[in-house]
């Protein structure tokens, strides 16, 4: 389509809006039916003076001054527009574990509370940090130790971020410093302390002395983070010595493993052992104390005996021999009996006894049946006993000398 098409039909299809009429109406070419194409020096002019109306610029002829009112409504909706962007550009969100630190011309300002939020753009900014996340750091290296040994630590630093404006604004950079610091730390801990004990039982004394270290560190400097947990994770030799250093721990471990053992050993042994003894220091006193009764009830018998003894001297050595003999014979399984002549018996009490040889026990009868005991009557001499038995030698001694003993008073 041509910019100006001929004829009263194509006066309202010139975009730039010009005319050769005199009145000048800038709304179309209402007179330029039979007018060529347009000239573009007097579009550009035109251009020009419509640039001039937007800087607010006056106008010497009725055109400019037209030209200036319709620049003035664009400026005014351009601002408009300007505004609305500007507005709706402040609008940002705050994640619910995150907290908004807001500067203003690069100054702190305050804190921003998890949600939507508006700012002015251009003068404050914001920057979130998240207060609840577990944060990790990781210290490693090649360290020397008191012994004068070289040791590979690693180890693992746990923190959280509890003051978003101290984290961001104390310090150059809160991370880098606790890396720092935490590296100083292990450093100092594994310096005052001996290779072997931070390979093998120390390893938990060197954790609990790094974080109380790292702690103390970073305490007056108020970085706003909290220091949660400090792991550490491994400690071995240089590769080089690597195998004797496991050498070493292995014997070290079975050293600790005999020794359990053998403390084991001892407390078992131990409390037997003292058992035993207190058992026989028991019984030494027990029978310590039963011989010293013993004694003085043999010192009360005897005192109580001895005014029997001098009232009748050969009755009373009568009954002690026979006392005696009875408690004697009473222990044995053999008695030898002399009749006070040339033959001298046996009874073999042990055969009588046992019961187990049918053929034992009848010639132990038959030696017993012809056995003969004396006695001191004379009468009572020749008598013959079919069987005989301890106890009953001993009731005959016993009667006999009862028999004695009554003759003699009768005879006094």
């Amino acid at each position: 389509m041509a910019w100006n098409q001929p004829g009263n039909n194509g006066q309202d299809r010139d975009p730039w809006g010009s005319s050769n009429n005199q009145g000048g109406n800038s709304g179309g070419n209402k007179g330029g039916r039979d007018q060529g194409p347009p000239d573009l020096d007097d579009i550009f002019r035109k251009l020009s003076k419509k640039l001039g109306g937007l800087g607010g610029g006056k106008q010497s002829d009725n055109n400019g001054q037209r030209g200036g009112g319709s620049g003035g409504k664009l400026v005014g909706i351009v601002a408009v527009a300007a505004v609305v962007i500007w507005a709706a550009s402040g609008f940002y969100t705050i994640k619910e574990a995150e907290r908004g630190v807001v500067t203003r011309f690069g100054k702190f300002s305050h804190l921003v509370e998890p949600g939507l939020n508006w700012k002015p753009t251009f003068i404050d900014q914001v920057r979130a940090v998240n207060v609840e996340a577990v944060r990790e750091l990781a210290a490693s290296g090649v360290m020397l130790t008191s012994d004068e040994n070289v040791v590979r630590v690693e180890m693992n630093v746990q923190y959280r971020v509890t003051d978003p404006e101290r984290y961001l604004y104390a310090v150059t950079s809160a991370d880098d410093s606790l890396r720092q610091a935490t590296d100083s730390a292990l450093r100092g801990v594994i310096g005052r302390s001996t290779m072997d004990r931070i390979l093998t039982e120390g390893r938990t004394v060197v954790r609990s002395e790094t974080q109380r270290e790292l702690d103390e560190t970073i305490r007056p400097y108020n970085m706003g983070i909290t220091l949660l947990d400090v792991n550490f994770q491994a400690a071995r030799p240089p590769e080089e010595v690597k195998a004797s250093f496991d050498d070493a721990i292995a014997a070290r471990e079975n050293r600790e493993q005999y020794v359990r053992e053998a403390e084991a050993y001892s407390n078992e042994v131990q409390p037997r052992a003292n058992g035993q003894a207190q058992r026989i220091l028991e019984e030494a006193r027990a029978y310590k104390e039963r011989t010293v009764l013993e004694a003085q009830g043999e010192v009360a018998r005897f005192a109580l005996l001895l005014p029997e003894y001098k009232a009748a001297p050969q009755i009373t050595k009568e009954r002690l021999y026979i006392e005696s003999m009875e408690r004697v014979l009473s222990h044995t399984r053999k008695v030898l009996v002399n009749d006070r002549g040339n033959s001298l018996m046996v009874l073999p009490l042990d055969q009588l006894m046992r019961g187990g040889q049918t053929s034992g026990n009848q010639g132990a009868q038959k030696t017993t049946n012809l056995m003969k005991f004396p006695s001191s009557d004379s009468s009572a001499s020749n008598e013959e006993t079919s069987s005989y038995s301890p106890s009953s030698i001993m009731d005959q001694r016993r009667a006999n000398a009862l028999r004695n003993d009554t003759q003699r008073a009768g005879r006094e």
